[in-house]
């Protein structure tokens, strides 16, 4: 047999923060990588792709399956890689057509849909609280008297925290289901599909990213999140990490993140979780099948310098992991990033106050990610952050100060928009 590079095909979708993180690491590992974007077909003749990068739509699964193994048709692949959630149905369906390791569809199902979701871990024996579905259509009103409070109103397909809000009684929900469907059905220009309903959960919440094989979970990171996600949305900021939580509630967490892999289905791959601790135990609210999210991992190293998207790329294409898969073995003090969050709606204008922000003593790197004389647009009709700050320190809670001083430290001109008139 001849020797070839091992060779990947990564989804992406053309507002990720991470494809070049991936890319980057691809050219470590000296992997043949084929990008694609999730384009639909109207905009992909418009839309000047880079020389080597191929259009899909990830909203026509089966033409983009088969665009895939045409590809591996043609040069053989080792792997296809989801980069965001909404590439993880396709991955899983192209490798199960290509005979590679895969998420069956109902477990990439599962760790996309909330109702799904739910559904599985219920039904394998993980603890949920109180949940129901109504279809988007539904008149929040006539249903608020029969719900318990407080309470969860979210989109079943949407991440991010968008769509998400919190009600405390019936005039609440009403006003919250009213705002999330309007949500919904911007995002999927339908009637909405449905929404869920569930108990609001208090506690302490984390974040664990991990990789599965064979449906056996090796813990990466285990992430603390500092402030309080108590409603009514529930916008992230800071993680930190290692976790400051005692050694048994980790070990608990970690538990339980592998329990809902299994519950739900998930077997092969990187996993994100989100969970709650409280005096109940250890909850799951979401677990996806990828990693985590916008720049938050350029704060992870394992070993000597290698990045979480390094670890990811090797597991999928079959290639050694370094021996020790801990988070910097031997100590490596404390981590941190903070998504700077979009405080109100309105044309950004001016941001100040970077420099003075990299100057403070632990932080790494300042990325402001939002465009001068673009809108913003806040949770929960939002998708995005005005920019990451990072930081490391001694211990965590040294890097999670230097986060908040550093953040202190810019400022953001955000003037009003202002509506056009139409007619005369």
């Amino acid at each position: 047999m001849t020797d070839r590079p091992r060779r990947l095909i990564l989804l992406m979708s053309p507002a990720t923060y991470r494809g070049g993180s991936f890319l980057d690491a691809a050219r470590e590992l000296g992997l043949d990588c084929l990008p694609t974007v999730d384009l639909p077909p109207g905009l992909q003749a418009a839309w000047e792709l880079p020389e080597g990068v191929i259009a899909l739509d990830l909203a026509d699964p089966a033409t983009a399956v088969a665009r895939i193994v045409a590809e591996a048709a043609r040069e053989p692949v080792d792997a296809v890689l989801a980069v965001d959630d909404g590439a993880t149905l396709v991955a899983g369906q192209a490798n199960a057509a290509l005979g590679l390791p895969h998420n069956d569809a109902g477990a990439a199902l599962a760790a996309r849909d909330k109702w799904v979701m739910r559904e599985r871990l219920r039904a394998g024996g993980v603890p949920v609280p109180w949940y129901r579905r109504f279809p988007a259509a539904t008149d929040p009103a006539a249903i608020a008297d029969d719900l318990e409070y407080p309470l969860v109103v979210k989109p079943t397909m949407l991440s991010g925290s968008r769509g998400v809000i919190r009600a405390d009684d019936p005039a609440g929900f009403t006003r919250a289901f009213a705002r999330t469907r309007q949500i919904v059905r911007k995002e999927r220009g339908d009637d909405g599909g449905d929404i869920l309903v569930e108990g609001y959960l208090p506690g302490v919440e984390v974040a664990l990213d991990g990789l599965l094989t064979d449906g056996e979970l090796r813990v990466l990171a285990l992430f603390d999140k500092p402030d309080p996600l108590d409603g009514p949305f529930f916008e992230e900021t800071i993680y930190v990490t290692p976790s400051r939580l005692p050694a048994a509630t980790q070990r608990a967490v970690k538990a339980r993140a592998a329990a809902a892999a299994r519950a739900i289905g998930l077997r092969t791959g990187p996993i994100h979780a989100e969970l709650r601790v409280n005096d109940a135990g250890v909850w799951l609210i979401e677990l996806a099948g990828r990693s985590i999210g916008g720049l938050c991992s350029t704060i992870l190293e394992f070993g000597a310098g290698v990045s979480l998207e390094n670890l990811i790329l090797r597991h999928a294409v079959g290639l050694p992991l370094p021996d020790h898969l801990e988070r910097e073995p031997g100590g490596g003090g404390g981590a941190a990033v903070m998504m700077i969050p979009i405080p109100r709606g309105g044309m950004l204008r001016g941001v100040s106050g970077a420099d003075e922000a990299r100057a403070v003593p632990g932080i790494t790197g300042v990325e402001i990610t939002a465009r001068l004389n673009q809108p913003l647009v806040a949770l929960p009709e939002g998708a995005s952050y005005l920019g990451f700050i990072f930081a490391r320190a001694d211990d965590p809670a040294a890097a999670e100060a230097a986060l908040r001083e550093a953040h202190a430290a810019l400022r953001f001109r955000i003037d009003p928009l202002i509506p056009l008139a139409v007619g005369g």
